[in-house]
C-alpha cells in the first residue's frame, strides 16, 4: 500500500452564526493513499466544500488536523501553507477560474512561470494539445465554449505535477454531454500523471467512478470510505 498524502485527523469546522456556534464539520477521520481517487458526496449544506478547503489548507479547522504531502497544516502559517500548494496541490473548480486578460496558453503557463519553471511555454503547449485544444492556444476565456474552459483548467490544473488535484464541481456548469467528456478527460489524466483525486460533486455516476467515496450528512460522515 503507497504511503497516505492525505490525512484528516479528527477534523471538525465550527462557525459563529445568530443562533450561536453552528457546526459545520463533525471530527472526521480518514487516509488516502498516494494515486488514489476520493469522491465526497451529500446534500446542499452538507459540509462538502469546507472539507475540500480544509484538506487543501485553504481554510483552518476549528479542530484537528490536516496531513497532505507530509505537512501536517495546522503547524503553518498562510505563507507555508500556500508553499505547500504550490509545490503538490492542483485545483479544478467548477466555475473555471481562467483569467479573461489572457489566452489560453497563458492561463496555463501563469503558475508554472510563478514557480520560476522555464519550460513553461512548451509545457503549456503540450498539455493544452494533451486535451485538444492545440488550435486554441491564443484564444481567450470568452472566446471558448465552457467544455473548453473546463479543458483549459484542467491542463493548468496539472502544469505544476502535483501529487493531489482537487476537483469542487468539475462538470458542475457543463451540459450532461460535455460533462462526460470532462469527466473522461480528467480520470484519464489523472490515471497518466498518477496524481491523487479529491472529488467534490453531486453527480453519482462521477463519484462511483472514484476508488473511494466519503457521503457527508449535516458534516457527518454516514458511508464508510471503503
Amino acid at each position: 500500500m503507497s504511503a497516505s498524502i492525505l490525512i484528516a485527523q479528527n477534523l471538525s469546522k465550527v462557525v459563529p452564526s445568530t443562533e450561536g456556534e453552528l457546526t459545520i464539520l463533525h471530527d472526521l477521520d480518514f487516509e488516502l493513499a498516494q494515486g488514489d481517487s476520493l469522491a465526497i458526496v451529500g446534500s446542499s449544506g452538507s459540509g462538502k466544500s469546507t472539507l475540500l478547503g480544509l484538506l487543501a489548507g485553504l481554510d483552518q479547522p476549528s479542530g484537528g488536523d490536516v496531513v497532505l504531502a507530509g505537512h501536517a497544516l495546522s503547524g503553518l502559517n498562510e505563507d507555508a501553507r500556500a508553499r505547500v500548494r504550490a509545490e503538490h496541490v492542483g485545483f479544478v473548480f467548477q466555475s473555471f477560474q481562467l483569467l479573461d486578460s489572457l489566452t489560453a496558453m497563458e492561463n496555463v503557463m501563469l503558475p508554472m512561470e510563478l514557480e520560476g519553471h522555464r519550460d513553461a511555454r512548451m509545457r503549456a503547449e503540450t498539455l493544452l494539445t494533451r486535451v485538444n485544444l492545440g488550435h486554441r492556444l491564443t484564444h481567450y476565456p470568452r472566446q471558448l465554449s465552457g467544455g473548453e474552459q473546463q479543458r483549459v483548467a484542467i491542463a493548468r490544473a496539472f502544469a505544476a505535477d502535483p501529487k493531489i488535484l482537487f476537483a469542487d464541481e468539475p462538470t458542475g456548469n457543463l451540459d450532461t454531454t460535455t460533462g462526460a467528456r470532462i469527466s473522461d478527460l480528467l480520470f484519464d489524466l489523472n490515471r497518466e500523471h498518477g496524481t491523487t483525486l479529491v472529488l467534490v460533486t453531486h453527480d453519482e455516476r462521477l463519484a462511483h467512478r472514484c476508488n473511494r467515496l466519503i457521503r457527508l450528512e449535516s458534516g457527518r460522515l454516514i458511508t464508510p470510505e471503503a
